[in-house]
């Protein structure tokens, strides 16, 4: 199981029975280790070694909506936290993936995506954010002698699981690569397993990609109404991020 990472959320709570209901739902849940709950700030607090969607999903079984503010680790100080928009290479093909520093040892990585081919992908951090081309344009992986080359590399983290529904959910820790390291690259998933993917020869078959950037820590990010186009917390979920098709949905 992943180590321990502190989830920071703003739920929609009016009351003290909603207070009950978010506590409820999380307390006893195997790899929840502690639940704060704030209801004057409407702030909810998870130390937990499971995913930040499936407990976004604890605390959304109540009827109440949440957002996921910040991430950080158990020493209280915020070493750093990135974050990864897969929004590159595929328009089928969507997810987020987050990077949080919880001690000088251990980095979390996760992430949710979603339109996958069911079966193992190779999860990689390449080496530069420059999407101009797609993911063609982001270099080899972060810390190789090239693609094909048989030893690990830094930026080689693994594979992902997707099941039959097209989703891969995800969370584990990385103790090669550091969150200041990963800002201004970009995070790509291939089409290939890592094994298949350092054995084959030509092409790496890059199937979606994302720029790392910088994210907040907890209680970083006080953020309730997106300045640009007064669109909610609550809202965001229902619009794209960016583009043509977030003022189509506004």
């Amino acid at each position: 199981m992943a180590a321990p990472a502190k989830l920071e959320f703003d739920v929609e709570m009016t009351c003290q029975k909603c207070v009950k209901k978010v506590e409820n739902a999380l307390q006893g849940v195997d790899g929840v280790k502690s639940v704060s709950v704030d209801l004057s700030s409407g702030k909810v607090l998870v130390d937990s070694s499971l995913g930040s969607e499936r407990i976004k999903a604890l605390i959304e079984s109540t009827g109440k909506r949440a957002v996921l503010k910040g991430m950080g680790g158990k020493t209280g100080s915020h070493l750093g936290a990135a974050v990864s928009i897969m929004e590159y290479g595929s328009a089928s093909v969507r997810g987020l993936i987050r990077f949080v520093q919880t001690d000088t040892d251990q980095l979390v990585v996760d992430g949710t995506i979603d339109g996958l081919a069911p079966g193992k992908h190779a999860l990689c951090v390449h080496e530069c954010g420059d999407v101009s081309e797609g993911c063609n344009s982001c270099g080899d992986v972060y810390g190789s002698m090239g693609i094909n080359n048989l030893t690990a590399t830094k930026g080689e983290m693994g594979d992902i699981e997707v099941g039959l529904d097209g989703r891969a959910e995800f969370r584990f820790t990385n103790s090669r690569l550091k969150v200041w390291e990963l800002i201004g690259r970009s995070m790509i998933i291939h089409q290939a397993s890592t094994e298949i993917l350092k054995a084959q020869r030509g092409p790496d078959n890059r199937i979606t990609c994302g720029i790392i950037a910088r994210s907040a820590g907890l209680f970083q990010n006080a953020k309730k109404i997106c300045a640009c186009d007064g669109v909610t917390q609550w809202d965001e979920r229902n619009v794209p991020v960016a583009g043509k098709g977030r003022q189509a949905n506004l």
